[in-house]
C-alpha cells in the first residue's frame, strides 16, 4: 500500500493535469457541500448536523485505515493532530455552520474562501515562502473577484445578524488558513490519511461537546434528504477531501495550493442559484471570471519550476 502510495504522489507531481483534475474534483465536491450545508438546517441544529457530518468522516477514514493496517501515528505527532484537528474541524465547522443561520450558503462559501489571503501571508512569514508577482498579480485578482461577488451590500444596508454571521465565517477562514500552515510544519511527513483522519476525530470531539451543550433538547429529523446531506458530506466532502487537500498541501506551494479553492465559492454560488434559488447577479458572474483568471495567472511561475517553493 506504501509503495502505490508513493507511486501515486510522484505521478502527481510529474503530471501536473492530474494534480489540477484532483483540485477540480475537490473544490466542485465542496462547492456542492454548501448548498446541502445550508439545506440540513431545516432538519437540525447547526452543530447537530456537524456531529454527525464528520462523525460519518471520521469512522470512514479509520474503516480504510483499518483495511489497509495503518497503526497509530507515532506519538510526536499527537499533539500537532489534536491542533489541527481543532483549528481546521472544531473551529471552521462551528463558526461556519452557525454563520450559515443568518447569511446565504453562496456568500458564505465566498467568505470561507478568503482562506488563501490568511494562507498566503502566513506562508510568507512562517514557510519562507515568496510570493511572486504573478502569485500575488494573482491573489489580489482573485481577492478582488470575491468582493465583487460579494457586492455593495457587505458594506451597506446589512442587519446587525447577518454582519455577525459573516464575521464568524471570515474568522472560520482565517482558523482554516493558520492550519494549513500548521500542518505544513508538523505534519507534513505524516501519512495524508492518518493525519486526516485523527484531525477529524480530535475536531469532531469538539464538534460534539458544542452540539450537546448547545443544541441537546433540539429536534433532529433524520430521513432520505437529511441522511443523504449527513452521508455526501461526511464521506465524500469531508473524508475523501480532506485526505486529498492535505495530499495536495504536501505537492505543491501554499500560496498555489490555497489560490486554487477560490473555484469553490464559484461552484457554490453556481449550485446554490440552481438548487436552492439563491440570486445570481452579474457581480456573481463578473467576480467568478476574475477569479479563474487570478488562479491562471498565479500559474505563470510554474511553467519554469514546478518543484520550487518559489
Amino acid at each position: 500500500m506504501t509503495n502505490f502510495s508513493n507511486t501515486f504522489l510522484n505521478s502527481l507531481q510529474k503530471n501536473k493535469i492530474l494534480l489540477w483534475l484532483l483540485i477540480l474534483a475537490i473544490t466542485l465536491l465542496w462547492g456542492y457541500a454548501w448548498v446541502l450545508m445550508k439545506a440540513s438546517l431545516d432538519y437540525m441544529g447547526p452543530f447537530t448536523f456537524s456531529a454527525f457530518r464528520f462523525g460519518v468522516g471520521s469512522l470512514t477514514l479509520l474503516l480504510v485505515m483499518w483495511l489497509m493496517k495503518l497503526g497509530l501515528p507515532p506519538r510526536r505527532y499527537w499533539k500537532p493532530i489534536v491542533i489541527v484537528g481543532i483549528l481546521q474541524t472544531s473551529v471552521v465547522f462551528l463558526l461556519v455552520m452557525y454563520g450559515l443561520r443568518f447569511v446565504d450558503a453562496g456568500k458564505s462559501s465566498v467568505l470561507l474562501y478568503s482562506m488563501p489571503m490568511w494562507s498566503s501571508i502566513l506562508a510568507l512569514k512562517f514557510l519562507g515562502e515568496k510570493i511572486t508577482p504573478p502569485k500575488f498579480t494573482g491573489l489580489m485578482i482573485g481577492m478582488l473577484g470575491l468582493l465583487t461577488i460579494l457586492g455593495w451590500d457587505i458594506w451597506v444596508g446589512q442587519n446587525i445578524e447577518v454582519i455577525f454571521g459573516e464575521l464568524l465565517i471570515i474568522i472560520a477562514a482565517i482558523s482554516w488558513a493558520i492550519s494549513n500552515v500548521y500542518y505544513r510544519i508538523n505534519l507534513q511527513q505524516l501519512a495524508k490519511i492518518q493525519a486526516s483522519a485523527y484531525q477529524m476525530l480530535f475536531g469532531t470531539i469538539g464538534i460534539i461537546i458544542a452540539a450537546l451543550v448547545m443544541e441537546w433538547n433540539q429536534p433532529i429529523v433524520l430521513n432520505v434528504h437529511s441522511i443523504y446531506y449527513i452521508l455526501f458530506t461526511g464521506v465524500l466532502a469531508s473524508a475523501l477531501c480532506f485526505t486529498v487537500w492535505f495530499l495536495i498541501l504536501s505537492l505543491i506551494d501554499m500560496v498555489t495550493a490555497t489560490i486554487s479553492t477560490l473555484l469553490v465559492p464559484m461552484f457554490g454560488l453556481v449550485f446554490s442559484s440552481l438548487l436552492l434559488n439563491e440570486k445570481m447577479s452579474a457581480g456573481v458572474a463578473v467576480g467568478s471570471g476574475m477569479i479563474i483568471a487570478g488562479i491562471l495567472i498565479a500559474q505563470i511561475t510554474k511553467k519554469r519550476g514546478i518543484h520550487s517553493h518559489d
